[in-house]
């Protein structure tokens, strides 16, 4: 069924991940490895820009099959046309695409999406549209309450072997590429079933009553539409930017590691938490579409320790009380945020600072990023000017022994209003990496 103002879904078509890709490529690359680990998936953590973005090009490239995004922000600049050329580089090689966006995230972008869209072996959903599409703010005077509901996922999946999930959305400061604020972000490649749960997330997602095919919704590319698309991909590919942040591509740490036919997954439990598309049309309030309540009961027990990175970090009255209580009978709980300068939404940070001297009474350790880069960070960026830096990684760490990595903030808007996806993993070592961020690097980079 349709919300007012929007086109009806009688008639759409469903779809799911395909499932005969075992002879392609990625299927015979991981198998083995696959099958040398039985239940367990493989890990690759992305901290590094470069190499997430890379990651990215290199699942476009490789697919021979399927290409499942999702995103919640795609960005008309330099890495939002490679990878949208990417993928409009695998469709003309006979791979199905399916494209969804929040329909927040896109502004701006309605007749490239509906060119892409029309390519014969693309399909683009928007999630939960806006019907005013020339000035989106009028929307909010008569929908807010559905508009208010956004869809904050973020994964990438190929063949339905591969997946990228995490924090990052599409665009330069994401992938430290150009000269202005760039996120510090953490997303990770996965091979194993938890790739196949990611499949299904994507298509209770794709198939819900939220995901609206840009054909009903947008007008038809004009004429010369296709050819000016084309010419954009070759001219955003030709800049000095685009070739430089290429070059750099390269030379990462995970392209060597895939000519050398070595890359070193992290083999684990995995488990997959996403919330029920229903979240968002859903005014029940319902507790089981929630992935709060699976994340609570996937963590279990904590029993010493609690490592939280959050860019947005709102506990609320409810969660400070939970902080508080946990920080009473034991728990070490030490939370990473933004500053007030590093932020990007001051909002926010206001509803965070009120909570603050609760939480540091009850002995949570609470640092806060600055807004500048380390010297290596300094170093690498591509073409250099930067005007700072900001948190944006979403994760945490359980007793030093499972680690979550997704799009899970620790606000209201996550665990209420946007839906969100990530997985919990198992695995002392990925876990220790931020437990040693905590123990060794936070002063450096944080107050």
């Amino acid at each position: 069924m349709g919300c007012a103002g929007l086109p009806s879904l009688e008639g759409r078509p469903s779809s799911s991940a395909l499932t005969d890709t075992q002879d392609t490529r990625l299927g015979r690359g991981v198998a083995p490895k696959v099958a040398a680990h039985p239940g367990k998936s493989g890990i690759y953590a992305l901290p590094d820009p470069y190499n997430a973005y890379a990651a990215r090009l290199v699942l476009a490239a490789a697919a021979e099959k399927s290409l499942d995004v999702q995103y919640y922000i795609w960005n008309g600049d330099e890495t939002g046309y490679l990878l949208l050329g990417a993928l409009w580089q695998a469709a003309d090689r006979g791979v199905r695409v399916r494209l969804l966006l929040d329909d927040n995230g896109v502004a701006g972008l309605d007749e490239v999406l509906a060119t892409v869209d029309a390519h014969p072996n693309i399909e683009v959903r928007l999630y939960n549209p806006f019907t005013i599409r020339s000035f989106r703010v009028l929307n909010y005077a008569t929908d807010f309450s559905r508009l208010n509901h956004r869809m904050h996922n973020k994964s990438m999946t190929a063949d339905n072997q591969a997946a990228i999930f995490g924090g990052r959305n599409i665009g330069n400061e994401y992938f430290a590429a150009g000269s202005g604020v760039w996120f510090r972000d953490l997303d990770a490649l996965a091979v194993g079933p938890v790739v196949q749960e990611v499949s299904k997330a994507f298509d209770r997602y794709w198939n819900s009553d939220s995901a609206y095919p840009v054909a009903g919704l947008l007008p038809a590319p004009k004429p010369g539409a296709k050819d000016a698309l084309l010419a954009k991909f070759k001219e955003v590919h030709a800049e000095p930017l685009s070739q430089t942040y290429i070059e750099t591509l390269r030379k990462t740490e995970l392209a060597r590691e895939i000519e050398a036919g070595h890359v070193p997954f992290e083999w684990s439990s995995a488990e997959l938490v996403v919330d029920d598309p229903a979240k968002t049309l859903d005014r029940s309030g319902r507790k089981d579409v929630l992935l709060l309540s699976q994340l609570f009961a996937a963590a279990g027990h904590t029993e010493h320790s609690f490592d939280l990175v959050s860019p947005y970090f709102v506990p609320g009255e409810e969660g400070t009380n939970e902080f508080v209580t946990a920080a009473a009978r034991g728990l070490r709980i030490r939370v990473l945020t933004n500053s007030l300068e590093a932020t990007d939404v001051g909002a926010v940070h206001a509803g965070y600072a009120k909570r603050r001297k609760d939480l540091l009474r009850a002995g949570v350790v609470l640092y806060e990023l600055r807004p500048v880069e380390s010297d290596d960070e300094k170093k690498r960026r591509v073409l250099g000017g930067s005007s700072g830096a900001s948190l944006h990684a979403k994760t945490f760490a359980l007793d030093g022994k499972r680690l979550f990595i997704g799009s899970f903030n620790f606000d209201q808007r996550s665990a209420e209003l946007n839906t969100e996806l990530g997985v919990l993993i198992d695995n002392r070592d990925l876990a220790q990496r931020l437990v040693e961020v905590f123990q060794n690097n936070v002063r450096t980079v944080a107050y």
